[in-house]
């Protein structure tokens, strides 16, 4: 079966993406809070603070809402796939119960300022699923039915759901909710400028001088002094002493914009076994598109990324044979060790620095629970969250053998791309083609362009020294071992790094 998709990646919540144009920071500047990271973490938190009085500075090192915000599939739920009867395993009841509660929470908080707003912003209230075919996961689902039942969630295990085929069974949470996040945080932004607050896009931090009043170091030099600063950069751009990059791992995952005459119109759906086949519908004109995502691999591993696009684009077809792939795009998401976001502050001797991360591809609520954290933090109030999410927590299990699993990766992808053998040379590279090559005898990237420009770097990360591999799907170098990104020319499109790759000398017109 032949596939049509789109060419180049495009998110379909930014297609038409109208957003006001920010200037970059161009000279020092002095606020009460300044954000790092222009999602919907670093967004709500701007917009909460600035409403209770603060003197807010929002940067990002690119555009608003460009990072993993707008490429979600932008399910509002508390069903994070098959958890709760895991976290009640691992940390108990009542802070299972608690998780849930934050959860419900931030899809609360979404759907009373959009109620009360009016925020056109598709948000419509849905029932959420976990369904399987493999009789395996069938046991699962009834311990997450019985995990429900002990937390009190509405819900439970069915038979029959909107889906086209049938399942063997499913697990569901009544009243949850979708919504097209670019047109809530529109709101949001504007609401911010409006109460005066300030964004400067295209603004990279590089570092932090700590101490009472920190100071926000850009790439070009510019400082700015605050009392509080909040790292809401999807994986802290600034972490000494917080060893992060040891703590979270990277995960890569897919969504295509499917036109079809016969779309699903009702439920959110996930698969419980893998590969991962996440399905549910967004306002399109007089038309719904189904946003159908899945496939996953950790960041920089795993086959050609362009596979898992026919992956997915296969499964659509078998769902709705008319399927016209309209839009495809790939996400990034952090996930921890013990798959409980890190909210709070850097390390436990920096109180005036928080961060915001791992929210293992459940961001909608998480992240605008995380918002509601730091604001109350700055503001000195008590949060009934903060000991769950701290990131200085440490649960023995799952939590060490986790870190003992996913630093033995990290040695063996930094070994692997040390001795790795290369034969290819930059001449060999077609037009819209990467890999990694040899030049002058040594390992580095290139890619040749549409008009048949060759870019070449340095392959080595310079978080840690890890060799880069070519991401075929998003055309980018990614990092096997802490899952840092960076584009054809090696600019830093993910962290944890802050350096982009070396320029290798070649002949750029080589064919």
């Amino acid at each position: 079966m032949e596939i049509n998709m789109p060419q180049f990646p495009e998110p379909y919540w930014r297609a038409d993406s109208q957003n006001s144009e920010f200037p970059s920071l161009s000279e020092d500047t002095k606020c009460d809070v300044a954000i790092v990271g222009g999602g919907i973490a670093g967004i709500t938190t701007a917009y909460l603070l600035q409403k209770e009085g603060k003197d807010v500075v929002l940067i990002d090192a690119t555009t608003l809402m460009n990072g993993t915000t707008g490429h979600t599939t932008a399910k509002i739920t508390s069903q994070h796939g098959l958890i709760y009867d895991e976290f009640i395993q691992h940390f108990g009841k009542e802070k299972a119960r608690h998780y849930y509660d934050a959860n419900e929470e931030g899809l609360a908080f979404i759907r009373d300022l959009v109620s009360k707003n009016q925020i056109d912003c598709d948000f419509s209230q849905q029932d959420a699923y976990v369904y399987t075919n493999d009789d395996t996961y069938i046991e699962k689902l009834k311990k997450e039915d019985q995990a429900y039942e002990q937390l009190g969630i509405e819900g439970g295990l069915v038979d029959e759901t909107s889906l086209p085929f049938s399942v063997k069974r499913a697990i569901t949470i009544r009243n949850q909710a979708q919504f097209h996040p670019v047109k809530y945080l529109r709101f949001l932004i504007d609401e911010f400028i409006k109460q005066g607050g300030k964004i400067h896009e295209n603004t990279t931090a590089s570092d932090v001088a700590t101490g009472d009043n920190p100071k926000v170091i850009t790439r070009e030099g510019h400082k700015i002094t605050c009392s509080y600063l909040v790292c809401a950069t999807h994986f802290p751009f600034y972490d000494k002493r917080g060893f992060y990059f040891a703590r979270m791992y990277g995960e890569r995952s897919y969504a295509l914009g499917v036109k079809t005459k016969k779309p699903i119109t009702d439920g959110m759906y996930i698969s419980a076994e893998d590969p991962k086949r996440s399905i549910r519908f967004t306002p399109l004109g007089n038309e719904n598109l189904m946003i159908i995502g899945g496939e996953k691999h950790k960041t920089g591993q795993g086959i050609n990324t362009s596979k898992h696009y026919e992956a997915l684009a296969k499964f659509s077809h078998e769902l709705f044979p008319d399927a016209e792939i309209a839009y495809r795009w790939a996400t990034h998401d952090l996930i921890t060790l013990d798959k409980l976001p890190y909210v709070g502050h850097l390390t436990e001797n920096q109180e005036n620095i928080f961060i915001a991360t791992g929210f293992r591809k459940w961001g909608m609520t998480n992240s605008t629970n995380a918002a509601k954290m730091i604001r109350d933090a700055i503001l000195e109030k008590e949060n009934p969250y903060r000991e769950l999410f701290t990131p200085h927590r440490f649960y023995a299990d799952p939590s060490l053998k986790k870190l003992v699993q996913e630093n033995a990766d990290v040695a063996k992808h930094l070994i692997k791309g040390k001795i790795e053998l290369v034969r290819r040379k930059p001449e060999d590279l077609k037009v819209d083609e990467g890999s990694v090559v040899t030049v002058n005898g040594k390992r580095a990237g290139g890619y040749r362009d549409q008009d048949g420009q060759l870019h070449l770097v340095d392959t080595t990360c310079r978080h840690m020294g890890c060799e880069v591999e070519w991401n075929d799907g998003e055309r980018t170098w990614d990092c096997p071992c802490h899952a840092s990104r960076y584009d054809i020319d090696g600019n830093v499109i993910e962290g944890p790094t802050t350096k982009p790759l070396k320029k290798v000398e070649g002949d750029n017109n080589a064919k």
